[in-house]
């Protein structure tokens, strides 16, 4: 866990302040520190330092919404690691993010090391391999 020096306030319906203390548990469990601090407000304390300097109120609104809908669709089961999975997609490296080449090498060390990091966690896959004649026919080589 990742202590914040200032609580990262997020404005909430009363709907979703409930939702969050209801799962505390499940967020506790999950690295955040998140307290009510008013009947539409929650104040996080704390957050897994994975993703420590992100978005974390727009990630723990992310969290909340998946929490809310599963609820209603049973596509969370509460586990800790679904939860982790949602969050880590949802602060993944995003399209036209200039990326310096410390943090390419970075990323390719972190996914050889990483079981299953062919996919996400939603199953849509982070990489492809392309022959050299499909590379050709991208570029038009050869016409």
């Amino acid at each position: 866990r990742q202590a914040l020096l200032v609580p990262a306030l997020l404005e909430t319906t009363e709907a979703e302040a409930a939702l969050a203390e209801q799962h505390a548990g499940e967020l506790d469990a999950a690295g955040f520190a998140v307290d009510r601090v008013g009947p539409a407000t929650l104040a996080v304390r704390e957050v897994p330092v994975a993703i420590a300097g992100q978005d974390v109120a727009g990630l723990l609104a992310d969290a909340l919404a998946d929490l809310g809908a599963g609820a209603a669709a049973h596509r969370i089961d509460g586990s800790q690691n679904e939860l982790l999975a949602n969050i880590a997609c949802r602060s993944a490296v995003r399209a036209n993010r200039q990326l310096t080449v410390p943090e390419m090498n970075a990323l390719l060390r972190d996914m050889e090391r990483t079981e299953r990091s062919g996919q996400c966690s939603h199953g849509r896959p982070t990489w492809t391999r392309l022959s050299l004649a499909e590379l050709d026919r991208i570029f038009l080589r050869g016409r």
